[in-house]
């Protein structure tokens, strides 16, 4: 709120609270300082209850000080006694407002604000903080005023503070409740909320009452006037002041709150005006004081009977809301976890894969129909998983396997993760089938171990392979045959012209020979480059540890000799200490090879290749290795084109090749789950990196070595 909001608030209460006091002073006991009722005790507890700005405190501390005080001197009190007053008011409210303020937490067990609770009354519990605080408050204000008299005339007395007391306890909760009660409704609203919307809403809330629901209204007010009119006006001395009490019952359990607290506050004025006038239940006791403190009794009686029906009421109301919706959310979340269920239960038997949960005693908590078709319908008698020869597993070379053997018994006895091939033939699958089983170790919140068994159909993938082993057969013996056959009768045919004299025909026909002998290596390389590259993409890998050190050294050794053979210039290889890991050996022989005979071969004329060859490990558990060398180097914007199918960067020039080799390199990383980039060397030349996963342990194999040509020798 802004300061002029706060500061017009702040003089609405204060001259709220000014009448109240002025009103109060107006009902003054005769022989007595004290007034009949106080209704400024409860304007004060809301007047402090909704400012809380503290740029006016102090503002509303002086005004309640200076209204206090003026209002008793106009009133005919001292001005000694003026004092005493302005005293007691400021040490109650203060003390209300710490107690009221620290000791109502807010809805829903969260820790009350700094400024306190939320200072509402819809809980029976506030309800008897509200007395508490008041009770304490005004008992202090009473103690206040008590000294005050008593250092003032020297008589000391016990009923003008317990008048104090009862008459401003009853104010706060009468005067108090409905304020608060109006309050909490104010900040309740929603926040579009405007006064056009009151008619409508007074409308609908008619509408809703029901005609029976208007007649008790109606029979209430009625009834409540009649009495108190009958009881106060005819009724002379007689103790019948608690049949007023049915009313305040009838209307705590049938009534809102807020009309319940607003009955008790008319119901309580009538009874002061009428005790004031001398009539009715309260007239005949003559000790003005005493008659005073039996009203105001009566009157917090009342007012504490009906909101303690109606706020407990409320709250058992509450709670049945709070219940049913409890219960309403409950069936949904059970709704929705069925139908949860359902469609989990519909996604894994529609599985192609089959899915198997076993637990540690071998019970079969859940199966698909994918599992009974790949184990040749073979279902687990009494759901129990019985022994591997049962449903007909075999290893892939036709040894029967092992009951502890299977991905379900390796998980089990305490591998988080098992994997295996497994042959199923039995008398429904006499052809057999391949299949992939993979187990995964879960633990349940009581420790005790289950098994995850997935199993997938690689039958066709083998088969598959089969033929193209087949394939790769075919190739090597019916094309690489007759290539040979080709290259044995040129080879014969260039020999037959070395024998004849010089002639411009013997030379035109040599040139063609040696052509022909070029397209017949080069149809050769092609075949093996296929075949090479057909085995890196579908062959199986049989992953070992490979000590890159060793792997790396042959294969310099091996490309030192060719050069000494071929009379090229000697290659030089710096080869650092390398890492051991786990891949297929074949495979990652080829792909060193690969990546280092590109380096000689895409290198300038009459220029040693320095081949530098280094491994890092990772944080993921792979190994990084890293070939630079000092060749051409790759052409501008072709650094990921050059491990395409058949791509070659450089096509001037004498540099022969497919187009394959990269390819190949890439598809080897691949299988082995890592990644392959080519880069620019800074110095010139090239650098391609790739990553391999890394043997467990993992050490370092050899120092810095370095290789070069010089007859047989590797140093």
């Amino acid at each position: 709120m802004t300061f002029r909001g706060s500061l017009a608030r702040s003089i609405l209460f204060a001259s709220a609270y000014a009448l109240a006091t002025i009103g109060g002073r107006m009902t003054v006991i005769d022989g007595t300082s004290l007034s009949m009722v106080w209704p400024a005790a409860g304007v004060l507890v809301l007047w402090f209850c909704a400012q809380r700005d503290p740029r006016t405190r102090w503002m509303d501390a002086l005004a309640l000080v200076l209204i206090t005080f003026a209002a008793n001197l106009a009133t005919g009190a001292g001005g000694r006694l003026a004092v005493i007053f302005v005293v007691a008011n400021v040490g109650q409210i203060a003390l209300f407002l710490w107690l009221f303020r620290g000791r109502q937490p807010p809805p829903g067990g969260e820790a009350p604000s700094e400024e306190g609770g939320r200072q509402e009354l819809t809980r029976l519990r506030d309800l008897w903080i509200l007395l508490g605080a008041a009770a304490a408050g005004t008992g202090l204000g009473a103690l206040v005023v008590v000294t005050g008299m008593w250092l003032i005339s020297g008589d000391v007395t016990w009923l003008p503070g317990a008048l104090w007391m009862a008459r401003n306890t009853a104010s706060v909760l009468l005067i108090g409740g409905v304020g608060l009660r109006v309050s909490g409704a104010w900040h309740r609203r929603p926040a579009d909320w405007t006064w056009r919307r009151l008619r409508p809403w007074a409308q609908r809330a008619w509408r809703s009452t029901g005609r029976w629901r208007v007649a008790e209204y109606t029979a209430m007010i009625v009834c409540s006037v009649a009495a108190y009119w009958f009881t106060f006006a005819f009724l002379h001395g007689l103790p019948v002041a608690f049949a007023l009490i049915s009313l305040t019952v009838w209307a705590g359990l049938r009534m809102p709150t807020t009309f319940v607290v607003c009955h008790g506050l008319l119901g309580g004025a009538a009874a002061v005006l009428f005790t004031f006038y001398r009539s009715g239940l309260f007239a005949g006791i003559a000790d003005h004081a005493t008659r005073a403190l039996v009203v105001q009794l009566f009157i917090g009686m009342v007012a504490v009977i009906g909101l303690a029906l109606a706020l407990g009421r409320d709250e058992r109301r509450a709670l049945m809301r709070q219940l049913t919706a409890e219960k309403a959310d409950l069936a949904a979340q059970k709704e929705q976890a069925q139908q949860h269920g359902q469609l989990l239960t519909a996604i894994i038997d529609s599985m192609a894969d089959g899915l198997t949960v076993i637990d540690a005693e071998g019970r079969v908590l859940l199966r698909n129909a994918a599992t009974v078709r790949l184990l040749g319908g073979r279902t687990s008698p009494d759901d129990q998983v019985a022994g591997t020869g049962y449903y007909g597993l075999f290893h892939l070379d036709g040894r029967p396997m092992a009951d502890d053997e299977t991905a379900y018994a390796r998980v089990i006895a305490g591998e988080e993760h098992a994997r295996h091939d497994m042959l199923v033939r039995n008398a429904d699958t006499p052809e057999g089938r391949i299949l992939t089983v993979s187990g995964t170790r879960l633990v349940d919140e009581h420790g005790v171990p289950r098994a995850v068994v997935v199993v997938h159909d690689v039958t066709a993938e083998r088969r598959h392979r089969d033929e193209l082993a087949a394939f790769a057969g075919v190739v090597a013996h019916d094309l690489q045959n007759p290539l040979a056959a080709m290259r044995g009768w040129t080879d014969a045919a260039a020999d037959a012209l070395q024998d004849l004299p010089a002639h411009p025909m013997v030379a035109d026909a040599e040139n063609s020979l040696v052509r022909a002998q070029r397209a017949g290596g080069r149809m050769r390389a092609l075949i093996d480059d296929l075949l090479a590259y057909a085995t890196a993409r579908d062959a199986a890998i049989q992953p070992v540890t490979v000590d890159l050190g060793r792997l790396v050294t042959d294969i310099a050794s091996a490309r030192a000799d060719a050069a000494i053979a071929a009379g090229t210039p000697m290659p030089r290889f710096g080869i650092g200490a390398l890492h051991r890991v786990q891949a297929d050996p074949a495979l990652v022989r080829q792909l060193f090879d690969n990546l280092i005979g590109n380096a000689i071969k895409y290198t300038a004329p009459d220029v040693a290749p320095a081949i530098d060859i280094r491994s890092a490990d990772r944080e993921d558990g792979r190994v990084t290795v890293t070939i630079t060398d000092n060749g051409i180097g790759i052409p501008e914007g072709q650094h990921e084109a050059i491990f395409g199918n058949f791509h070659r960067a450089h096509t001037a020039g004498s540099f022969a090749g497919t187009g394959l080799g990269l390819g190949i390199c890439q598809r080897i990383v691949h299988r082995h789950g890592g990644v392959i980039s080519a880069a620019d060397e800074p110095g010139g030349g090239s650098r391609f990196s790739f990553t391999l996963p890394a043997a467990v342990p993992a050490p370092a194999t050899g120092e810095l070595v370095t290789a070069e040509g010089g007859g047989d020798r590797i140093v």
